[in-house]
């Protein structure tokens, strides 16, 4: 067995409608379908994908055992140029690193709780 690609990421948010929000406007997810599960939430889709699943909370994750925080997420993308002047347009901060060892150009934005994002461009783009 070995690990294909990113299914996707829960996110724990006391900022849901920000962050739905934000995921559409900055990375162009749309809300989807989402099983009926008893406390608030959305997934968001890229394609067909549920990539990225919030889930609202009362408090703020403590980055205890129990209350996890991570470091980053990564998803894979095409159209580097259009992406980055979108981010200029928005007035998003953002820090782009080429990766010459791996061929990628990362482009890093944080959500609104923080959370480090990279979008990954082949480096030909």
């Amino acid at each position: 067995m070995g690990i294909a690609s990113l299914d996707h990421v829960n996110l724990r948010t006391t900022r849901l409608d920000e962050m739905i929000e934000w995921y559409g406007d900055v990375l162009g997810m749309a809300v989807g379908p989402r099983p009926p599960f008893p406390f608030p939430g959305a997934w968001l889709y890229a394609g067909e994908r549920a990539c990225v699943h919030l889930v609202g909370v009362e408090a703020e994750a403590t980055g205890s055992e129990t209350e996890l925080k991570l470091e980053h997420f990564a998803f894979s993308a095409n159209g580097l140029d259009r992406f980055e002047a979108h981010l200029e347009t928005s007035g998003i901060s953002y820090r782009r690193v080429d990766v010459p060892a791996v061929n990628v150009i990362q482009v890093n934005v944080w959500d609104p709780d923080g959370n480090h994002i990279h979008i990954d461009f082949p480096s030909d783009e």
